[in-house]
């Protein structure tokens, strides 16, 4: 794998500087924030997909629902932005 490693670094870098680009877009974090916050393309993605259901049409109680059956995919990304909150 040594001739492609490089490559494949890379490749992953930028696909997660261009999932952070996207959650800055839909939020008031900045690029720099969501790093720090989600150092780890997993954690981009949980942070996307949380995102989009607080953002969707759904009503409060459907929402409650997503997030019940995704509390354990959740739960270490919700721990983050409240502390980046307080």
């Amino acid at each position: 794998m040594g001739r492609f490693e490089g490559d494949l670094e890379r490749s992953a870098e930028k696909t997660n500087t261009e999932l952070a680009s996207d959650i800055s877009k839909i939020t008031r974090l900045k690029n720099e924030q969501i790093q720090e916050l989600c150092p780890e393309k997993a954690d981009k993605e949980r942070l996307k997909k949380l995102i989009e259901i607080v953002n969707s049409a759904t009503d409060d109680n459907g929402k409650i629902l997503q997030f019940k059956e995704n509390i354990e995919e959740f739960a270490g990304i919700t721990l983050r932005l409240i502390k980046n909150l307080l």
